[in-house]
């Protein structure tokens, strides 16, 4: 008996494939996109933590000058002859010629740690070759696919352990390579330490003892994007569920005659139901499956640009390969199936409760509907009230993002009462029979349409809102990169006596030689950029303040006052006139901040005397060179010919603008595909919805066509139907999306990376997504509606010898 009923149940699948495909393409692509972006997750923090573990970099306590500063080498033989069981490392940037940087991290394999050495040394990569120059030097596949071929370098070895960008090679050599002989950057602290050790101060009072981390810093850091592509999976996943939903419903409702049937042959309630949550599983089982491949598919496509998003904004080296994890897709799974759990939930408990003798009976739904309006206005005022308080008391990102759930969700909720409302509105003002009859039964379809015009006014308000952001954000980056990129060529010496003959060789051609000279080191528990100026024009006309003491480039220039960063202010509650103090820097008042997008860290400007007294140590070797746009190619000749600059350390401000332009369209190329993805999604739960409620309506239309209507006119009022319903929800979304965009700006934008952007219209945009929205929903429709109008005039005569 019960596997006849399961076969009963499941012929109903059978008999509707369209529908079953609705509900297994519907979980599949929300198990897609919910994957892919865990996937993508996965991946990066996979890289934090192999990063994190090099060196054992969380797990062991390590010395570091209190300053911030190099750590001389005789300072570790001093400890080392004191009985401190340390071993060096020094970190730094390596400089190719074409530009681009690669970390060297040296170390000593002799003294590191067992449990820290990142790399294993055996056969060719033995200790004496390791240690022996030219040495050997472990790195990624996609580090050393860049650096072959590059002379002056150890002998490359693979190691996929070690996070792209990053080279391991000993001690010695790395000093040679970075031109630091004689210097380190920490030294890690074994965990047991021999006895009787001297105590630090009386050996290098200069330097500090750090604890273990307890997490990576890097992966602190990117939080917040992996939040923001968190949210966009919840969000599609929640605008999938919504067709699991309805096609669930409505298949629940189209087979009460069955259910009928099968208690009146003896199955009872308990058995229905099970056999029903069965019946689930297996098809939430099959789309999960797909939806995981589905998944895998989409991050690896969007991966190379989420790791180009993490390198150009935090800095973050991510492999653009994808590893394929147990850990998210077995997630993928069981959000496959707790999804579905969740769409189920109602139509199970209504087939435990509901009198199994009643027949189908779609206007009764309706009416029924009218109950259910209550509990949507209802749950709507609280989200948007939890929103509201979340505002008024919370901070933080998840404040931020309590927000925004709070505000999608009380809008979805809030979208049935208000389209009911307005096709009230309708009905009452219609002139005219079929006037009347269509904005009726419009009322009536409200509830089989109602979810999916709820995934269509998420998935529209994400558009707005987010696109908003991006356009605003770009208007603002371009207008920003005009003003901070004045100079219009930039050279790069190769050495401190290189640059000293190019800034002389540059007087006499350019208008304007200004030093770009910075340097780093560690302010209120995290790195900072300290720049170096002098007094010029260049900066008080084009370099944008958002807030100043009066003449703060005089003071300045004077040595009086320091211009700090607005990320740097914001995140340590900073304002003009707080005083602070910099790295081996006297305190200083700020006396001016300025916007630095992009930049995910702390940085500072001096004025040039000042910065030469405090960081004698840094490197000078990059210029500004004001020259007329005219002139700017010849002087890019004379560099390169009279000179011998070479071209690869020259770069002129429209290439400049042009790759910092590129980085922030790489940037958001996966919100932007995870926008259309979105929408993509919201589209096919309108036409799963109509095709579903398409066979369900003959007995409304087959008494409408007797009595004159033509086939042709009822597809046409069914079209237009689709199209009102989605310019209604457009019309809704617009606030929605506007509001999003305010939360993500002026909320999200200055929790995650410390900068506020000024909110942009674009209406243009607005207007063709607009467009867009009713395209889609009249593709929806079209098929409905040409089957209707197609439809065989006996196919509807049928209706009338039904019982209904």
């Amino acid at each position: 008996m019960i596997g006849a009923t399961l076969v009963a149940l499941l012929s109903h699948w059978w008999r509707r494939p369209v529908q079953l495909a609705s509900l297994l393409l519907g979980l599949a692509l929300a198990t897609a996109l919910w994957s892919g972006v865990q996937a993508i997750n996965a991946e990066a923090r996979a890289s934090y933590d192999r990063a994190a573990d090099v060196l054992g970099g969380m797990k062991f306590a390590r010395l570091v000058r209190a300053d911030g500063g190099p750590i001389t080498q005789s300072s570790y033989i001093a400890l080392r002859r004191a009985g401190w069981a340390v071993s060096p490392v020094l970190e730094g940037r390596y400089r190719l010629e074409s530009g681009q940087a690669v970390t060297l991290l040296g170390i000593d394999p002799v003294t590191a740690p067992a449990s820290a050495h990142p790399v294993t040394l055996a056969g060719e990569a033995g200790l004496i070759p390791f240690i022996t120059p030219p040495g050997v030097a472990f790195g990624h596949p996609e580090t050393l696919a860049r650096l072959e071929g590059r002379e002056g370098l150890s002998a490359l070895q693979i190691s996929k352990d070690l996070p792209p960008g990053t080279l391991i090679l000993d001690v010695g050599i790395a000093q040679r390579l970075l031109a630091q002989e004689g210097t380190l950057s920490h030294l890690l602290i074994a965990p047991e330490h021999p006895r009787g050790r001297l105590p630090l101060q009386q050996i290098a009072p200069d330097l500090v003892e750090e604890p273990p981390a307890e997490g990576s810093d890097l992966a602190r850091l990117t939080d917040s994007f992996h939040l923001n592509l968190t949210a966009f999976g919840v969000l599609s996943f929640a605008v999938g569920l919504f067709i699991v939903h309805a096609t669930i419903g409505l298949a629940f409702e189209q087979r009460r005659p069955l259910f009928r049937t099968l208690r009146a042959l003896g199955v009872s309630n308990r058995q229905l139901v099970i056999l029903m949550a069965v019946e689930l599983l297996v098809l939430a089982c099959l789309a999960g499956g797909l939806g995981v491949v589905l998944g895998y598919a989409i991050a690896a496509a969007l991966l190379p640009d989420v790791a180009a998003t993490l390198r150009g904004l935090y800095g973050a080296q991510v492999s653009g390969a994808l590893t394929l994890d147990p850990a998210w897709w077995l997630s993928g799974l069981g959000i496959a199936l707790g999804g579905t759990a969740v769409a189920a939930a109602q139509s199970l408990i209504q087939a435990a409760r509901l009198s199994l003798l009643a027949p189908a009976q779609p206007r009764a739904w309706s009416t029924a509907f009218a109950g259910t309006l209550r509990w949507y206005s209802a749950g709507g005022l609280v989200c948007l009230l939890i929103a509201l308080m979340a505002f008024a008391t919370g901070s933080g990102l998840v404040m931020g993002f309590v927000l925004l759930g709070g505000l999608l969700l009380g809008a979805a909720f809030l979208l049935p009462p208000l389209l009911y409302g307005a096709l009230s509105l309708g009905a009452r003002r219609a002139k005219g029979v079929v006037a009347q009859w269509f904005w009726a039964d419009t009322q009536q379809q409200l509830p089989g349409l109602s979810l999916a015009l709820m995934a269509l006014l998420l998935a529209l308000a994400a558009n707005i809102g987010v696109g908003t952001m991006v356009q605003s954000f770009r208007l603002t980056f371009t207008g920003w990169l005009d003003q901070r990129l004045a100079a219009e060529l930039y050279a790069t010496a190769r050495t401190e006596a290189e640059a000293q003959d190019l800034a002389s060789f540059l007087a006499p051609r350019a208008d304007a030689v200004l030093p770009i000279w910075n340097a780093t080191g560690s302010w209120r528990g995290g790195p900072i950029e300290v720049f170096g100026v002098i007094d010029h024009a260049t900066y008080r006309e084009n370099w944008p303040l958002l807030s100043a003491a009066p003449n703060p480039w005089g003071a300045v220039a004077a040595g009086e006052g320091v211009l700090l960063n607005e990320q740097s202010a914001r995140r340590v509650g900073l304002v003009v006139g707080d005083v602070i103090t910099l790295p081996d820097a006297p305190p200083l008042p700020i006396v001016g901040i300025y916007s630095d997008y992009g930049n995910p860290i702390a940085q500072a400007i001096l004025g040039q005397p000042m910065f030469n007294a405090t960081y004698a140590e840094a490197d000078r070797l990059s210029f500004g060179v004001r020259v007329a746009p005219t002139r700017r190619a010849a002087l890019m000749g004379a560099l390169r010919d009279g000179f011998g600059l070479p071209e690869d350390n020259m770069i002129d401000q429209d290439a400049l603008k042009a790759f910092s332009v590129d980085i922030f369209e790489r940037t958001f190329a996966v919100t932007g595909a995870l926008n259309v993805l979105t929408l993509g999604v919201a589209a096919l739960a309108m036409l799963t919805s109509l095709l579903t409620l398409a066979g369900m309506r003959l007995p409304q239309l087959a008494p409408v066509w007797a009595l004159g209507l033509a086939r042709r006119d009822l597809g046409r009022l069914e079209l237009l139907r689709a199209v009102l319903l989605a310019a209604l929800t457009t019309l809704l979304a617009l606030p929605v999306g506007l509001a999003l965009a305010w939360v993500l700006l002026a909320v999200v934008n200055v929790e995650a990376f410390g900068w506020r952007l000024p909110i942009a219209a674009f209406p243009l945009d607005w207007a063709r997504l607009a467009l867009l929205a009713l395209f889609a929903a009249a593709v929806a429709a079209a098929w409905p509606a040409w089957r209707l109008a197609r439809m065989a005039p006996a196919r509807l005569i049928q209706v009338f010898a039904h019982e209904r």
